[in-house]
């Protein structure tokens, strides 16, 4: 060990010296690295049998873990490993100049080769699986694999310029760069590897960006609309923004937090399914250029909507899969999106206006659904946010008796949970296929279609 234990008081100014708790940060381990957990890191054990979550880290390897979080006596430590004893095979030096222990926390496998990274996301997978709804691969339809996304399966030491959507935060000094991992503290930039090509032209990281606390930048993948969402300090004014391509600017509210529009477009364009989409500022709308197709098909294959069929697509977005549906559930078919955000409901219906019979409603899908007097439908789709659909909306929807259910998840954790709670009801996982949406970092995304257990229900 190379650091001198801190103490550290827990508690208020009322404390006890016997409520102080001693920081283990800077402590130094020497380590056998063991395998995968969600979040981007591996699990080793200190000596004493104290559980480290060790980023930088590949498992089988022997490493020096370096603490960053955590006490003596904490439940699990957070550390970095900053030196490599016993490398893995799967193991390449990081293509990016900035990852590594301490530096930009926006990716978490740049030290991985791509097939590894896939692997080590199908463990999480699978380890998820079985912990929280106690399914194997094999009992999940699932055959282990995560696939990459078209034009992303590149050799060691290349990296895919996938985001399409880059958050920048800006220091004191006015440069744009990214995070530190668990920080605010900020790691100033030239050029982010993973930036798709329409952000990288844009040049933010040259500009000066003195008065800003951050600038979003968008590039959509169905057209050539780009979009920069600055957020000001308080009272700082906006700057005149010249970047190296056309832009729509929009600014973030100081007192509502709401995004208005400067100048341009308020919205991006962008495409799947053969059809347009408008994706307000600050609307969700995949990252990767190829997730929403990808993520369509793969529903739409796992459902095999029928002519007549009514279908409800839940936390909807901007209509990516209520649009997808209403093509092929056919005129006398039916579709319901529920979507919370104001924005993306007026997106979504200006969309799929052209669809008489699909119907939008603004809200949270717990509260919005059991008022709509739906009993029954054919088919669901649910793409909920990370924390997942929840045990509640899940019984909800098992009342409703669908032939089949699509989930979507960005979390395995999430998705294994409300699996949980779906076989509790009756349902049964029919299939489960993952893509590897998210490159150099721990993200993963699935899709689940889940059937009635019994047939003829």
């Amino acid at each position: 060990m190379q650091a001198e234990p801190k103490k550290t008081q827990a508690g208020n100014a009322g404390s006890t010296a016997a409520e102080e708790s001693v920081s283990l940060v800077g402590e130094e381990y020497e380590v056998e690295v063991g395998p995968v957990a969600h979040g981007g890191h591996c699990i080793a054990r200190t000596a004493e049998g104290q559980v480290l979550f060790v980023r930088h880290a590949l498992p089988g390897e022997k490493v020096v873990a370096r603490v960053t979080d955590g006490e003596e006596g904490a439940r699990f430590l957070r550390a970095d490993a900053v030196k490599v004893l016993e490398a893995s095979k799967d193991r390449v030096e990081a293509p990016c100049p900035y990852a590594g222990p301490g530096r930009c926390g926006g990716c978490d496998w740049q030290h991985a080769k791509p097939g590894a990274q896939r692997r080590l996301k199908g463990e999480v997978i699978a380890e998820q699986l079985q912990r929280l709804a106690g399914l194997t691969p094999e009992e999940a339809g699932w055959d282990g694999t995560v696939m990459p996304a078209e034009g992303d399966k590149l050799p060691s030491g290349e990296v895919p310029a996938w985001r399409t959507r880059v958050q920048y935060a800006v220091d004191a000094d006015g440069n744009a760069g990214l995070r530190r991992h668990r920080s605010h503290e900020i790691e100033p930039i030239e050029h982010c590897m993973i930036a798709a090509p329409g952000i990288s032209e844009l040049g933010i990281e040259e500009r000066d960006w003195s008065g800003m606390a951050s600038v979003d930048a968008i590039a959509a993948s169905g057209s050539q609309d780009r979009q920069v969402i600055l957020a000001p300090r308080p009272g700082a004014r906006l700057p005149i923004v010249e970047l190296d391509k056309p832009v729509s600017v929009m600014r973030v509210g100081e007192k509502d937090g709401g995004i208005h529009r400067v100048h341009g477009r308020p919205f991006v364009r962008e495409r799947a399914d053969g059809r347009t989409y408008r994706v307000g500022s600050g609307g969700f709308w995949q990252v990767h250029p190829k997730a929403a197709e990808t993520l369509m098909l793969a529903v739409m294959q796992g459902l095999t909507p029928r002519k007549g069929d009514t279908a409800l697509d839940l936390y909807c977005g901007v209509g990516l899969f209520a649009g997808a549906l209403a093509d092929r559930v056919g005129d006398k078919g039916a579709v319901l999106g529920i979507e919370s955000g104001k924005r993306a409901v007026e997106d979504a219906r200006h969309n799929l206006a052209a669809f008489d019979r699909v119907r939008i409603e603004q809200g949270k899908v717990e509260s919005i659904l059991p008022r709509t007097g739906i009993t029954e439908a054919d088919l669901i789709v649910l793409d909920p946010p990370r924390a997942g659909a929840g045990k509640a909306t899940v019984k909800h929807l098992v009342g409703l008796g669908a032939r089949r259910i699509a989930y979507v998840a960005c979390d395995p954790a999430a998705l294994a949970r409300d699996i949980g709670y779906f076989r509790e009801g009756g349902y049964k996982v029919r299939t489960l296929r993952a893509f590897d949406l998210f490159p150099m970092t721990h993200h993963v995304e699935c899709v689940a279609i889940l059937e009635p257990a019994e047939k003829g229900r």
